[in-house]
């Protein structure tokens, strides 16, 4: 059997592993570094769903064939109830793995399997990485496949949107969302709280995903009290973009223009192509104080027309967002 041993250029590539993970190599670059190590013939991620609660193959190399129900059967194992409770490796076939292992490893020629959980370092699940070799693996590999689990967790974390937005300014805070208000977080981007806390967020830009606009730019009163220049941009999410999802995106902000939040309200309003007795009837107040607040917007935005108005209103994002 040939034996691990773990020098220098070992050591490198398990930092490899690490940085190829990190710096947009992904899988397939983080197993070409553990291979430097750990002799394996094939390998295969599986991730777990957290909001189906199933398990699917994300990527793969070296099999001619992944059985499309074989992670989900896995999953049904005693050695995989051992493996999560443990978060240890569990080598095939050993007692319990047998039927699986004569099932979806030995028609394809490989001898020997082993299976790691994969824990981010917060203690999250994310999934699982087969290895398959044509030959027994070397004493240490579940050892050393176990310490690295943690760096290759993040392929198959599907929280994660995966796409990053183009346009979208750097100092802005965001979350993404898919259609079932999965959120996730947005890279090259701080998280925003309020966004993520916000229960009424998720139900717009679900909405905001079945409509057929590709953006929204606007401004959003959050639950404080506090205003905040929102836009809303279509993106892939999940693993390798493969969800319609939206990136709610915000930063804290004075209303422009001098603007108080009843003239955003007529506003918007304005926007919306209403007429002053709807907006009177809308914002509850009467129709004279409208037009007294009409007459004040078109003062602080230099518009003398309701088309201008309302140009300038949707172009620069003053309108209120309905959120």
């Amino acid at each position: 059997m040939v034996e691990i041993t773990l020098d220098v250029r070992g050591l490198q590539a398990f930092a490899e592993v690490g940085y190829e993970v990190a710096g947009g190599g992904g899988a397939h670059g983080a197993m070409t570094a553990l291979r430097r190590v750990v002799p394996l013939d094939a390998y295969e991620f599986v991730a777990f769903d957290p909001v189906t609660g199933r398990h699917l193959s994300v990527v793969s190399d070296g099999h001619r064939r992944i059985d499309r129900d074989a992670a989900e059967e896995y999953a049904g194992l005693e050695a995989y109830r051992r493996a999560i409770a443990t978060r240890a490796p569990v080598s095939m076939p050993e007692p319990g793995t047998e039927r699986y292992f004569r099932r979806h490893l030995a028609p394809y020629g490989w001898r020997a399997g082993l299976t790691a959980p994969l824990f981010l370092n917060e203690g999250r699940y994310t999934g699982l990485l087969h290895l398959a070799a044509k030959d027994a693996f070397p004493r240490l590999t579940g050892v050393l496949v176990a310490a690295v689990s943690p760096m290759l967790a993040h392929v198959t974390d599907l929280t994660r949107c995966v796409i990053d937005p183009v346009g979208l300014p750097r100092e802005f805070r965001a979350v993404a969302f898919d259609r079932l208000g999965t959120r996730r977080e947005v890279p090259g981007h701080e998280v925003s709280e309020v966004l993520w806390a916000d229960p009424a967020v998720a139900a717009f830009a679900r909405a905001f995903i079945d409509s057929r606009e590709l953006s929204r730019h606007g401004l959003w009163l959050d639950r404080d009290g506090r205003w905040h220049e929102l836009r809303m941009i279509r993106a892939g999410v999940g693993f390798q973009g493969a969800l319609q999802g939206a990136i709610a995106a915000e930063r804290p902000c004075p209303l422009p223009y001098d603007l108080t939040g009843r003239e955003v309200d007529v506003l918007s309003r304005v926007a919306a192509g209403d007429s002053n007795p709807q907006i009177a009837a809308a914002l509850v107040l009467s129709v004279r104080t409208v037009t007294t607040h009409l007459e004040h917007i078109f003062a602080k935005l230099g518009c003398d027309s309701r088309t201008r108005l309302t140009t300038k209103a949707l172009a620069e994002g003053l309108c209120r967002l309905d959120v």
